[in-house]
């Protein structure tokens, strides 16, 4: 049995391109660190309930950071692990930020949170927003190439 050899028959393959793209994709240098970045923040969100010592007087806000962290380094590893199944998934970080943001005031009973918890949530918040906008602008510019 006698299989073709000829290479540009192999460059028009739609998996070939797609290869590419993965291959870019796992190259570029700022995806990779947005997406460790994602993950860190997730995890930092997770666990600070106990870092900044609010686990026992905020017991709600411990259980909302602990979901939503999760939740955002659950995103984190999936963007690093399957960056073209998980693209789209990018899209929730920025909310998420935005409602860690937020919570202290909205899920607090006593609506008189520290200024640590506060301070902690607005950081943590607006650093995960903003890496969410910036795995927002990623898949944008991944998107107008594959248009191209």
């Amino acid at each position: 049995m006698s299989y073709p050899q000829h290479s540009s028959e192999m460059g028009l393959h739609p998996e070939m391109a797609e290869m590419r793209e993965r291959l870019e994709r796992a190259a570029s240098g700022k995806a990779i660190i947005i997406e460790g970045l994602i993950l860190l923040a997730g995890v930092y969100a997770a666990i600070s309930p106990w870092v900044v010592h609010f686990s026992g007087a905020e017991p709600n806000l411990t259980v909302n950071n602990l979901i939503v962290g999760l939740t955002v380094a659950l995103i984190g590893v999936g963007l690093a692990m399957v960056p073209e199944r998980m693209l789209r998934m990018a899209w929730l970080v920025a909310p998420l930020g935005v409602w860690l943001l937020i919570s202290p005031w909205v899920v607090t009973a006593s609506h008189g949170a520290r200024a640590g918890v506060l301070w902690n949530n607005c950081v943590v918040g607006a650093v995960t927003l903003l890496l969410g906008m910036a795995a927002m602008g990623l898949t944008i510019g991944l998107a107008n190439r594959a248009r191209r």
